[in-house]
Protein backbone atom coordinates (compact mmCIF):
# COMPACT_ATOMS: atom_id res chain seq x y z
CA UNK A 1 0.00 0.00 0.00
CA UNK A 2 1.29 3.71 -0.60
CA UNK A 3 -0.44 7.29 -0.89
CA UNK A 4 -0.65 8.67 -3.95
CA UNK A 5 -1.38 12.61 -4.59
CA UNK A 6 -3.81 13.71 -7.32
CA UNK A 7 -2.11 16.50 -9.24
CA UNK A 8 -5.24 18.12 -10.47
CA UNK A 9 -7.48 17.88 -6.75
CA UNK A 10 -4.14 17.77 -4.42
CA UNK A 11 -5.70 15.08 -2.47
CA UNK A 12 -3.86 12.10 -1.31
CA UNK A 13 -5.29 8.52 -1.55
CA UNK A 14 -4.32 4.93 0.10
CA UNK A 15 -4.03 2.46 -2.67
CA UNK A 16 -2.24 -0.71 -3.98
CA UNK A 17 -3.15 -4.54 -4.61
CA UNK A 18 -4.52 -5.71 -0.83
CA UNK A 19 -7.37 -7.30 -1.75
CA UNK A 20 -8.44 -7.87 1.89
CA UNK A 21 -11.70 -5.50 2.62
CA UNK A 22 -12.49 -4.18 5.93
CA UNK A 23 -14.32 -6.49 8.20
CA UNK A 24 -16.18 -6.33 10.94
CA UNK A 25 -14.36 -8.18 14.27
CA UNK A 26 -15.81 -12.30 14.83
CA UNK A 27 -16.15 -13.89 18.23
CA UNK A 28 -15.17 -12.05 21.77
CA UNK A 29 -14.36 -8.63 21.57
CA UNK A 30 -10.89 -7.44 21.63
CA UNK A 31 -11.87 -3.98 23.38
CA UNK A 32 -13.62 -5.30 26.01
CA UNK A 33 -11.52 -5.09 29.84
CA UNK A 34 -12.04 -9.25 29.73
CA UNK A 35 -10.70 -9.52 26.61
CA UNK A 36 -7.83 -12.31 26.29
CA UNK A 37 -6.23 -11.03 23.49
CA UNK A 38 -6.52 -7.05 23.55
CA UNK A 39 -4.78 -4.92 20.99
CA UNK A 40 -1.38 -2.84 21.82
CA UNK A 41 -2.49 -0.24 24.45
CA UNK A 42 -1.05 2.86 24.02
CA UNK A 43 -2.33 4.84 26.59
CA UNK A 44 -5.09 4.83 29.30
CA UNK A 45 -7.32 7.40 31.21
CA UNK A 46 -8.31 6.17 34.58
CA UNK A 47 -11.76 5.21 36.17
CA UNK A 48 -14.48 8.03 36.98
CA UNK A 49 -17.14 5.54 38.66
CA UNK A 50 -14.97 2.34 40.08
CA UNK A 51 -14.65 0.54 36.64
CA UNK A 52 -11.32 -0.95 34.84
CA UNK A 53 -10.49 2.46 33.32
CA UNK A 54 -12.93 5.21 31.41
CA UNK A 55 -11.49 5.36 28.17
CA UNK A 56 -7.99 4.29 26.45
CA UNK A 57 -5.97 4.33 23.06
CA UNK A 58 -4.67 0.79 20.77
CA UNK A 59 -3.28 0.06 18.37
CA UNK A 60 -5.75 -0.04 15.05
CA UNK A 61 -5.28 -4.10 14.54
CA UNK A 62 -5.71 -3.15 10.26
CA UNK A 63 -3.82 -0.23 10.45
CA UNK A 64 -3.73 2.49 7.67
CA UNK A 65 -0.51 3.81 8.31
CA UNK A 66 2.40 2.67 10.43
CA UNK A 67 4.37 4.50 12.84
CA UNK A 68 7.80 3.66 11.80
CA UNK A 69 10.31 4.66 9.35
CA UNK A 70 10.24 8.07 6.94
CA UNK A 71 7.63 9.02 4.37
CA UNK A 72 10.05 8.93 1.55
CA UNK A 73 7.81 10.99 -0.62
CA UNK A 74 9.20 10.84 -4.12
CA UNK A 75 8.12 11.76 -7.61
CA UNK A 76 7.27 9.78 -11.16
CA UNK A 77 7.14 12.44 -13.93
CA UNK A 78 4.19 14.41 -12.45
CA UNK A 79 3.07 12.30 -9.30
CA UNK A 80 4.01 12.06 -6.07
CA UNK A 81 4.23 9.56 -4.17
CA UNK A 82 4.85 8.38 -0.81
CA UNK A 83 4.70 5.47 1.55
CA UNK A 84 2.08 5.15 4.09
CA UNK A 85 3.70 6.57 7.45
CA UNK A 86 1.89 7.64 10.30
CA UNK A 87 0.01 6.82 13.06
CA UNK A 88 -3.92 4.74 13.09
CA UNK A 89 -5.36 3.91 16.18
CA UNK A 90 -8.63 3.07 18.03
CA UNK A 91 -10.04 5.23 20.79
CA UNK A 92 -11.84 3.02 23.44
CA UNK A 93 -14.91 5.05 24.52
CA UNK A 94 -15.78 3.28 27.11
CA UNK A 95 -15.19 -0.23 28.82
CA UNK A 96 -18.62 -1.48 28.45
CA UNK A 97 -19.63 -2.72 25.51
CA UNK A 98 -23.06 -1.23 25.77
CA UNK A 99 -22.22 2.51 26.58
CA UNK A 100 -21.84 4.40 23.42
CA UNK A 101 -20.99 8.38 23.42
CA UNK A 102 -24.58 9.54 23.32
CA UNK A 103 -25.38 7.14 26.81
CA UNK A 104 -22.00 7.94 28.46
CA UNK A 105 -22.32 10.79 31.52
CA UNK A 106 -20.51 14.05 31.41
CA UNK A 107 -17.27 12.50 33.40
CA UNK A 108 -17.14 9.66 31.09
CA UNK A 109 -16.64 11.68 27.89
CA UNK A 110 -14.56 14.15 29.35
CA UNK A 111 -12.38 11.84 30.57
CA UNK A 112 -12.61 10.50 26.68
CA UNK A 113 -11.93 14.45 25.45
CA UNK A 114 -8.68 13.84 27.58
CA UNK A 115 -7.79 10.92 26.02
CA UNK A 116 -8.20 12.36 22.75
CA UNK A 117 -6.29 15.77 23.47
CA UNK A 118 -3.61 14.00 25.18
CA UNK A 119 -3.27 11.52 21.92
CA UNK A 120 -3.33 14.66 19.82
CA UNK A 121 -1.22 16.39 21.39
CA UNK A 122 1.08 13.43 21.92
CA UNK A 123 1.63 12.30 18.28
CA UNK A 124 2.14 16.09 16.74
CA UNK A 125 5.33 16.51 18.70
CA UNK A 126 6.53 14.27 15.69
CA UNK A 127 7.69 16.61 13.30
CA UNK A 128 6.65 14.08 10.53
CA UNK A 129 3.21 14.32 11.21
CA UNK A 130 1.19 17.34 9.75
CA UNK A 131 -2.08 16.52 11.17
CA UNK A 132 -3.95 14.65 13.65
CA UNK A 133 -7.75 14.44 13.79
CA UNK A 134 -10.27 11.67 15.64
CA UNK A 135 -13.38 10.69 13.37
CA UNK A 136 -16.43 7.74 13.95
CA UNK A 137 -18.49 5.93 11.80
CA UNK A 138 -21.41 4.54 13.25
CA UNK A 139 -24.48 2.69 11.84
CA UNK A 140 -25.21 -0.11 8.74
CA UNK A 141 -24.83 2.49 6.23
CA UNK A 142 -21.11 4.35 7.60
CA UNK A 143 -19.48 1.62 6.98
CA UNK A 144 -18.68 0.63 10.79
CA UNK A 145 -16.35 -1.96 11.31
CA UNK A 146 -16.10 -2.05 15.10
CA UNK A 147 -19.41 -3.05 17.21
CA UNK A 148 -17.86 -1.40 20.60
CA UNK A 149 -18.29 1.90 21.66
CA UNK A 150 -15.12 3.53 19.47
CA UNK A 151 -13.54 6.31 17.49
CA UNK A 152 -10.57 6.11 15.45
CA UNK A 153 -7.57 8.43 14.93
CA UNK A 154 -5.75 9.15 12.38
CA UNK A 155 -2.22 10.61 12.05
CA UNK A 156 -0.61 11.88 8.65
CA UNK A 157 2.46 13.41 6.87
CA UNK A 158 -0.28 15.09 4.87
CA UNK A 159 -2.99 17.60 5.99
CA UNK A 160 -6.28 16.41 4.18
CA UNK A 161 -8.11 18.16 1.27
CA UNK A 162 -11.01 19.24 2.80
CA UNK A 163 -9.38 20.59 5.96
CA UNK A 164 -6.87 22.45 3.17
CA UNK A 165 -9.73 24.07 1.85
CA UNK A 166 -10.68 25.38 5.49
CA UNK A 167 -7.09 26.63 6.35
CA UNK A 168 -6.67 28.52 3.30
CA UNK A 169 -10.49 30.24 3.20
CA UNK A 170 -9.79 31.31 6.77
CA UNK A 171 -6.36 32.60 5.99
CA UNK A 172 -7.68 34.56 3.34
CA UNK A 173 -10.32 35.91 5.17
CA UNK A 174 -8.25 37.00 7.81
CA UNK A 175 -5.87 38.53 5.58
CA UNK A 176 -9.29 40.37 4.34
CA UNK A 177 -10.82 41.43 7.84
CA UNK A 178 -8.36 40.52 10.77
CA UNK A 179 -10.88 38.54 12.34
CA UNK A 180 -11.91 34.61 12.39
CA UNK A 181 -14.18 33.32 9.82
CA UNK A 182 -15.63 31.03 12.24
CA UNK A 183 -16.08 33.47 14.93
CA UNK A 184 -18.00 35.87 12.71
CA UNK A 185 -20.03 32.77 11.48
CA UNK A 186 -21.05 31.82 14.84
CA UNK A 187 -21.98 35.42 16.11
CA UNK A 188 -24.71 35.97 12.79
CA UNK A 189 -25.81 32.56 13.15
CA UNK A 190 -26.57 33.24 16.88
CA UNK A 191 -27.89 36.26 15.88
CA UNK A 192 -30.05 35.28 13.48
CA UNK A 193 -31.23 32.27 15.45
CA UNK A 194 -33.03 30.06 12.48
CA UNK A 195 -30.22 27.65 12.49
CA UNK A 196 -28.88 26.99 16.10
CA UNK A 197 -30.18 23.34 17.04
CA UNK A 198 -28.79 24.08 20.78
CA UNK A 199 -26.49 26.38 23.11
CA UNK A 200 -24.79 25.31 25.91
CA UNK A 201 -21.87 26.97 28.03
CA UNK A 202 -19.41 27.69 25.73
CA UNK A 203 -20.63 25.61 22.59
CA UNK A 204 -23.23 25.53 20.24
CA UNK A 205 -24.84 22.63 18.20
CA UNK A 206 -25.71 24.40 14.83
CA UNK A 207 -26.97 23.68 11.26
CA UNK A 208 -24.29 25.11 8.66
CA UNK A 209 -26.11 27.92 5.95
CA UNK A 210 -24.69 24.96 2.95
CA UNK A 211 -25.21 21.66 4.13
CA UNK A 212 -23.68 18.73 2.09
CA UNK A 213 -25.96 16.24 3.75
CA UNK A 214 -29.52 16.48 5.47
CA UNK A 215 -29.73 17.15 8.96
CA UNK A 216 -25.59 17.92 8.68
CA UNK A 217 -24.87 19.58 12.08
CA UNK A 218 -21.62 21.21 13.71
CA UNK A 219 -20.19 21.81 17.22
CA UNK A 220 -18.35 24.91 17.76
CA UNK A 221 -16.81 26.70 20.54
CA UNK A 222 -18.40 30.20 21.03
CA UNK A 223 -14.14 31.05 22.30
CA UNK A 224 -12.02 31.51 19.46
CA UNK A 225 -9.44 28.52 19.62
CA UNK A 226 -7.63 26.81 16.55
CA UNK A 227 -6.98 23.34 18.36
CA UNK A 228 -9.26 21.01 20.11
CA UNK A 229 -6.45 19.71 22.44
CA UNK A 230 -6.19 23.35 23.82
CA UNK A 231 -9.18 24.05 24.86
CA UNK A 232 -9.54 20.47 26.10
CA UNK A 233 -6.66 20.63 28.49
CA UNK A 234 -6.00 24.28 29.31
CA UNK A 235 -9.85 25.19 29.21
CA UNK A 236 -10.97 21.89 31.21
CA UNK A 237 -13.80 23.46 32.98
CA UNK A 238 -15.86 23.85 30.19
CA UNK A 239 -15.68 20.00 29.28
CA UNK A 240 -19.47 19.38 30.74
CA UNK A 241 -20.86 21.47 28.69
CA UNK A 242 -19.37 20.02 25.28
CA UNK A 243 -20.02 16.75 26.96
CA UNK A 244 -23.69 17.35 27.25
CA UNK A 245 -24.03 19.15 24.07
CA UNK A 246 -22.34 15.89 22.49
CA UNK A 247 -24.46 13.92 24.06
CA UNK A 248 -27.63 15.85 23.46
CA UNK A 249 -26.88 16.62 19.94
CA UNK A 250 -26.39 12.84 18.79
CA UNK A 251 -29.61 11.97 20.59
CA UNK A 252 -31.68 14.10 18.62
CA UNK A 253 -29.77 12.70 15.37
CA UNK A 254 -30.67 9.40 16.09
CA UNK A 255 -34.12 10.16 16.26
CA UNK A 256 -33.88 10.62 12.76
CA UNK A 257 -31.39 8.00 11.60
CA UNK A 258 -28.96 5.48 13.39
CA UNK A 259 -26.18 5.77 11.19
CA UNK A 260 -23.96 8.79 11.08
CA UNK A 261 -19.99 10.22 10.78
CA UNK A 262 -18.64 12.14 12.84
CA UNK A 263 -14.92 13.71 12.83
CA UNK A 264 -13.20 16.45 14.41
CA UNK A 265 -11.51 19.32 12.48
CA UNK A 266 -8.85 21.03 13.89
CA UNK A 267 -5.28 22.47 13.66
CA UNK A 268 -3.05 21.02 11.74
CA UNK A 269 0.89 20.51 13.89
CA UNK A 270 2.24 24.04 14.16
CA UNK A 271 5.05 22.61 16.66
CA UNK A 272 6.65 22.12 13.95
CA UNK A 273 5.84 25.19 11.42
CA UNK A 274 6.24 24.75 7.83
CA UNK A 275 8.46 27.08 5.98
CA UNK A 276 6.95 26.48 2.68
CA UNK A 277 2.86 26.32 3.60
CA UNK A 278 1.77 30.09 4.44
CA UNK A 279 -1.45 29.39 6.35
CA UNK A 280 0.73 28.32 9.70
CA UNK A 281 1.19 32.00 10.30
CA UNK A 282 -2.06 33.19 10.99
CA UNK A 283 -3.35 30.15 11.87
CA UNK A 284 -3.85 30.73 16.51
CA UNK A 285 -5.56 33.55 15.14
CA UNK A 286 -7.33 32.54 11.83
CA UNK A 287 -8.42 29.27 12.42
CA UNK A 288 -11.26 27.84 14.82
CA UNK A 289 -11.96 23.82 15.60
CA UNK A 290 -15.41 22.40 15.63
CA UNK A 291 -16.98 18.77 14.88
CA UNK A 292 -18.72 17.99 12.23
CA UNK A 293 -21.74 15.72 12.32
CA UNK A 294 -22.90 13.99 9.35
CA UNK A 295 -26.13 11.79 9.18
CA UNK A 296 -26.74 9.36 6.32
CA UNK A 297 -30.79 8.69 5.84
CA UNK A 298 -30.83 5.08 4.29
CA UNK A 299 -33.65 6.67 1.89
CA UNK A 300 -30.54 8.80 0.54
CA UNK A 301 -27.47 6.97 1.79
CA UNK A 302 -26.91 6.28 -2.16
CA UNK A 303 -27.08 9.69 -3.38
CA UNK A 304 -24.52 11.31 -1.59
CA UNK A 305 -21.51 9.52 -3.35
CA UNK A 306 -20.45 11.12 -7.36
CA UNK A 307 -21.80 14.33 -7.15
CA UNK A 308 -20.07 17.46 -8.52
CA UNK A 309 -22.43 19.47 -6.60
CA UNK A 310 -23.81 18.70 -3.12
CA UNK A 311 -27.69 17.72 -2.93
CA UNK A 312 -29.59 17.63 0.34
CA UNK A 313 -33.46 18.22 -0.15
CA UNK A 314 -33.58 19.73 3.74
CA UNK A 315 -32.53 23.27 4.05
CA UNK A 316 -30.53 24.03 7.25
CA UNK A 317 -33.42 26.39 8.73
CA UNK A 318 -35.93 23.17 8.64
CA UNK A 319 -33.35 20.86 9.90
CA UNK A 320 -32.24 22.63 13.08
CA UNK A 321 -36.13 23.08 13.70
CA UNK A 322 -36.44 19.45 13.35
CA UNK A 323 -33.71 18.83 15.48
CA UNK A 324 -34.58 21.57 18.11
CA UNK A 325 -37.82 19.58 18.37
CA UNK A 326 -36.69 16.49 18.72
CA UNK A 327 -35.96 14.47 22.05
CA UNK A 328 -32.29 15.49 23.31
CA UNK A 329 -32.65 13.12 25.99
Amino acid sequence: MELRKDPITRSWVITGDDFESARREEGACPYCPEAKSAPQVVSTMPSVDGGPWSARAVVHPMALYRVEGEPQRRGEGIYDHMRTVGAHEVLVENPRHDRQLWQASDAELAQFFKLAAQRIQDLKRDRRFKYVTILKNHGAFSGQEIEHPVCELTATTFVPRRVLYELRAAKQYYEQKERCVFCDILAQEEREGTRIVEHRGDFVACCPYAPRVPFETWIVPRVHDAAFEHTVLVKSGSLSDLAALLRRTLIRIRSLTDSFHLVLHTAPNSMHRSEVLEYWKTIDDDYHWHIEILPILASKAKSYTFKEVYFTPVSSETAAARLREAPAE
